[in-house]
């Protein structure tokens, strides 16, 4: 489209929600978006990556049928910009000579205009793009109503200026005007200060502004954020969307002195850390109970704090009559934990069933009274007890189809401090990548604090009493965590070092830990391997999650032995390090 250089243009950026899979429903959630950027009077519409399958497709993208049915998806829009509305740039997997792409196609005219394909693909933390699709060659910019529009593909931006795959210096030099950027980004604590920081250089590399267009929306352990926006050539920001929230805003961008800057739009405040924190934990729950049409979910509430803020996230994300909540009291169960499960339900407006499991756990035992005979009661009979609620949340789950949520924070899964099919039973955790002190954290805000889609009651929701109890499984008499583990505000910090930066034993003892505690943690971490393997997906927030971030084997003979190490070794982990922390956006 070679039409004479235009001074104007108006460009929609599309933050939407895409789900996995949903093919046509990505198609119509496209087309209404196209709707309203016409009347908006927008030239341009701009989705985020591989919009029509929905990011990440993994595997999925891999089966031909999959793969055609995107691209007739694709075709069916391309003809509809036959009419006078705005041209459309859209993500989709793209078959092009036997090999399968990461695309971007601009549809106008009724067609497929252009085609660009992904070239740098990521291939580390929570991506292994390399897998399943094949790289691009390096793109010229895409000529439309006489502009011309670079497209690198998310990780193409994050290439350093020189190396040999820079997308964004090839397009610069091959004449390109404006960059649209589509992303398909996922959160974590503090990415957005990446995300900026990546585009200002960007920005300050080329002389060119950019657009950075991300979507939102939870997908199994992902969350996306969105919060897009955009930089003009002088690196001002020229407009920023909220986070969490779909948004379909028409940007005007004029030309001057051969420079094209955004006419001023909405900078939306971005969100404190712990409330992104919660968001994420809110929107990911939601959209993995909605996403697989879950009637609503099931939750044993303890009296505890970890059961409380994950009823309240529940309520909130998918309002009271869509959250059931079970206390499963035994004989170590105390009035406190009953009183305070009770005024938890009550403030959230839930519905509220107790289900004594005296009789459950007792027949356990007695089924297996030969079985254990001569043997002394240990752990295994306390984990009856968890083994019950786990089958009477799960019985609750099959007949009135409830999704369970199951509670454990990282502080148990890190330490395997946690039952398996008891305690650990269900389909999705919301605060699997909060530790212990991060989760009584958030309780203290949202008791203080509501999400603006938030679909639960404002003001207190926790009581009290639940924020300054001492945590217990209550299994046996009297019986707290740190009976068993250090106190939550050192063994975090332990296992932050161990798990988010990798950091030797002998780095931990150093910085003042007590060296048998750290051991200790160091040897549960791993011991707890195979519980984590089998536990239920949850919200990844931080920069290593278990699971899509952090895969270690189960079987494993290696412990650090804590012993200071060379210079030249330190030299070499401590750049490992770096390196592992600094590529991930």
């Amino acid at each position: 489209m070679n039409e004479r250089p235009a001074d104007r243009l108006a460009i929609a950026v599309a933050q939407l929600n895409p789900t996995v899979g949903d093919i046509s429903g990505n198609l119509e959630c496209a087309r209404k978006a196209r709707q309203q950027a016409a009347r908006d009077g927008a030239d341009l519409i701009a989705f985020s990556e591989l919009f029509i399958a929905g990011y990440p497709p993994e595997d999925l993208v891999l089966k031909p049928v999959f793969q055609a049915a995107c691209r007739s998806a694709v075709e069916a829009l391309a003809r509809e910009t036959a009419d006078d509305g705005p041209g459309v740039l859209i993500g989709t997997p793209w078959v092009e000579d036997g090999k399968l792409y990461n695309a971007y196609v601009l549809l106008a005219g009724g067609g497929v205009a252009a085609l660009r394909f992904k070239v740098n693909l990521p291939n580390y933390g929570v991506f292994d793009e390399k897998r399943v699709f094949a790289s691009g060659p390096l793109p010229g910019p895409i000529s439309y109503r006489g502009v011309r529009l670079g497209v690198p593909v998310c990780e193409d931006t994050w290439t350093d200026w020189g190396d040999y795959e820079n997308v964004v210096e090839c397009l610069t030099e091959t004449g390109a005007e404006l960059l649209i950027v589509p992303n398909g980004s996922p959160y974590w604590r503090d990415k957005a200060e990446v995300r900026l920081n990546v585009s200002v250089q960007s920005v300050a590399e080329t002389g060119l502004p950019l657009i950075y267009v991300n979507q939102i929306g939870g997908q199994d352990e992902l969350v996306f954020d969105g919060a897009s926006f955009a930089l003009n050539a002088d690196r001002s920001i020229a407009f920023q969307l909220p986070a969490f929230r779909e948004t379909v805003l028409t940007t005007h961008w004029l030309r001057g002195g051969g420079v094209w800057r955004c006419a001023q739009g909405p900078v939306a405040r971005p969100d404190d850390l712990d409330e992104a924190d919660y968001a994420a934990c809110m929107l990911g729950l939601r959209d993995y109970v909605d996403k697989n049409r879950f009637k609503g979910v099931v939750i044993g509430l303890s009296g505890g704090i970890d059961s409380a803020l994950c009823a309240t996230m529940a309520t909130d994300a998918l309002g009271r009559e869509r959250v059931r909540c079970l206390m499963l009291p035994f004989r170590y169960t105390s009035q406190e934990s009953l009183d305070d499960a009770a005024a938890i339900a009550r403030a959230l407006g839930v519905r509220y069933d107790v289900v004594p499991i005296e009789s459950a756990v007792r027949g356990l035992e007695a089924s297996l009274t030969a079985v254990f005979a001569g043997s002394p009661r240990d752990v295994t009979e306390e984990n009856l007890q968890a083994r019950a609620r786990g089958t009477i949340l799960m019985a609750v789950s099959n007949k009135f189809s409830l999704m369970v949520v199951t509670t454990g924070n990282k502080s148990e899964m890190s330490v395997g401090y946690a039952t398996l099919y008891g305690d650990m039973n269900g389909g999705f955790n919301p605060i699997k990548d909060l530790y212990k002190t991060e989760v009584y954290r958030l309780a203290q805000l949202r008791n203080r604090w509501k999400p603006a889609d938030a679909r639960g009651p404002a003001g207190e929701v926790i009581p009290k009493n639940v924020l300054t109890r001492a945590p217990s499984a209550e299994l046996r008499e009297n019986q707290t965590d740190q009976d068993t583990l250090p106190p939550y505000d050192v063994l975090d910090r332990i296992l932050e070092r161990l798990v988010e930066r990798e950091e030797p034993t002998a780095s931990i003892v150093a910085a003042g830990f007590d060296r048998e505690t750290v051991m200790k943690i160091e040897r549960m971490l791993y011991l707890a391997e195979y519980k984590r393997r089998q536990a239920a997906p949850g919200v990844k927030v931080t920069l290593k999650n278990f699971g899509r971030d952090r895969r270690y084997p189960i079987v494993n003979r290696f412990h650090d032995p804590g012993t200071p190490m060379s210079d030249a070794a330190a030299a070499a982990t401590k750049g490992a390090m770096a390196k592992a922390g600094a590529s991930d956006f």
